[in-house]
């Protein structure tokens, strides 16, 4: 640091309810406010602690370990970053949202960043009774994504596998929306068919037709204040996409019998497996409804791309199976469990569960409770981080290796038993690929 930090710059993040600290370009913190240090403790006298083993216990910085660096990012721009990470708190690990930014010297040029964290509630990181559990790399995309969309009223629409949780997220953004009080309202639309289209979702008048004894309020009008959910959209018949696509557009829709418009008033989140934009080239799914209802898409990753939260994912599926006793996985079901592609994702592992539940006696659920498609004999895939684009091996294994190092906290001989290598091999390998040894030591 060439310039000392002004007297008026640590007043002011100690005025911050959040926590806050100021951090030099190199991880280093410089000063941090009395919230800091009930959340995260004291990181002693000024540039003596590194911002990434405060936070995630981690060795290496965050972009070096699987994650986005904020501060690495907001050196690169010189412009502010909001970054959603995962922190480690007294109350055990939290989803965090950081906001990064410059502090400019009288050159121009930033000599310090601030950093404020707010704590996230979309989520949590361990076993709840309800709600969205995750804390893989992929799971926080999603919930950064969900983070920037839920306060407007951008349509946002869910992609991906059947049984991802869509709906999950779907009431994650409503709950984070200004409409959080209003209600949640679901609609399947595979369910939906052509007779019942416009009754359900718009209601009908009392002698509209046969067997309407009573005025019925609809689905869109049940969704007035709140958020209305489509649920497989691209189940929606090419017939009746036109009057979707209406209500939308004019915001106004009519009760079946009725003649006096009625004001629509919900913000849109739709969910689909299908391939919408595919749907739209062979002219299954009309072009004008795919735009507007794909103002925000979120791709919801499979259990697959997550296997890091299968562990919390079994704990908290069997928590909430409510099943009378208190039950656990085996090591070796667990690996079992890991090694499985799950084609019905988290709705499948739940299933999985819940007839292992019913096949133990004890407490512990073990490899012959499971399926015989989880006892095939598959290729065990490694749970770190994997790419989303091929590339060198040797690129791979740098990557690996600093996902490796940042994260185990014990000596270099144990990581090395782990990764299987002697450890002057491990070394070599580091020095090789230019991963700081003693990085965090």
């Amino acid at each position: 640091m060439n310039e000392k930090i002004p007297a008026e710059v640590v007043s002011i993040i100690d005025s911050f309810g959040q926590p806050a600290v100021i951090i030099s370009r190199d991880y280093r913190i410089l000063a941090a406010n009395g919230a800091y240090k009930k959340e995260y403790g004291d990181p002693g006298p000024s540039g003596e602690s590194l911002c990434y083993r405060m936070s995630h216990h981690y060795q290496l910085p965050c972009d070096q370990a699987g994650e986005t660096c904020p501060l690495k990012a907001c050196r690169e721009t010189g412009l502010l970053q909001r970054d959603l990470h995962l922190h480690h708190t007294p109350s055990g690990e939290e989803h965090v949202e950081v906001e990064m930014m410059p502090v400019r010297g009288e050159s121009g040029e930033p000599n310090f960043y601030l950093e404020i964290m707010h704590h996230s509630r979309l989520a949590s990181s361990e076993p709840t009774e309800s709600g969205l559990v995750g804390r893989s790399s992929p799971f926080n995309r999603v919930l950064e994504l969900v983070r920037r969309v839920a306060p407007s009223e951008a349509a946002a629409l869910l992609l991906g596998e059947s049984g991802t949780g869509k709906e999950l997220v779907a009431q994650a953004v409503h709950d984070a929306s200004s409409r959080a009080k209003g209600p949640f309202v679901p609609v399947e639309c595979s369910g939906l068919t052509e007779s019942l289209f416009e009754s359900e979702l718009f209601g009908h008048e009392k002698g509209a037709f046969t067997g309407a004894q009573a005025q019925k309020i609809g689905l869109v009008e049940a969704a007035r204040g709140g958020t209305l959910f489509l649920d497989e959209i691209g189940d929606v018949p090419l017939s009746l996409q036109v009057k979707l696509l209406r209500l939308l557009e004019t915001r106004t829709f009519r009760r079946v019998g009725g003649i006096e418009p009625q004001k629509a008033d919900f913000r849109l989140v739709c969910a689909t497996h299908r391939g919408l934009k595919k749907m739209v080239e062979t002219g299954e799914f009309r072009s004008d409804l795919f735009y507007r209802i794909n103002a925000f898409p979120i791709t919801i990753p499979s259990l697959r791309e997550r296997v890091e939260d299968l562990p919390l994912l079994c704990e908290n599926l069997l928590r909430r199976l409510n099943i009378g006793r208190t039950l656990t996985l085996s090591a070796e079901a667990l690996d079992y469990l890991r090694a499985y592609d799950f084609p019905g994702n988290i709705r499948e592992l739940r299933n999985i569960l819940e007839r292992a539940s019913l096949l133990t006696d004890g407490d512990v659920i073990l490899p012959d409770h499971l399926p015989d498609e989880c006892r095939s004999g598959m290729q065990r895939s490694v749970s770190g981080p994997m790419p989303n684009e091929i590339i060198p091996l040797d690129e791979m294994e740098r990557r690996y290796l600093g996902w490796s190092v940042a994260r185990f906290q014990g000596e270099k001989r144990d990581l090395a038993a782990r990764l299987g290598v002697s450890e002057r091999t491990l070394y070599r390998k580091l020095q090789d690929l230019k991963i700081p040894e003693e990085a965090g030591h």
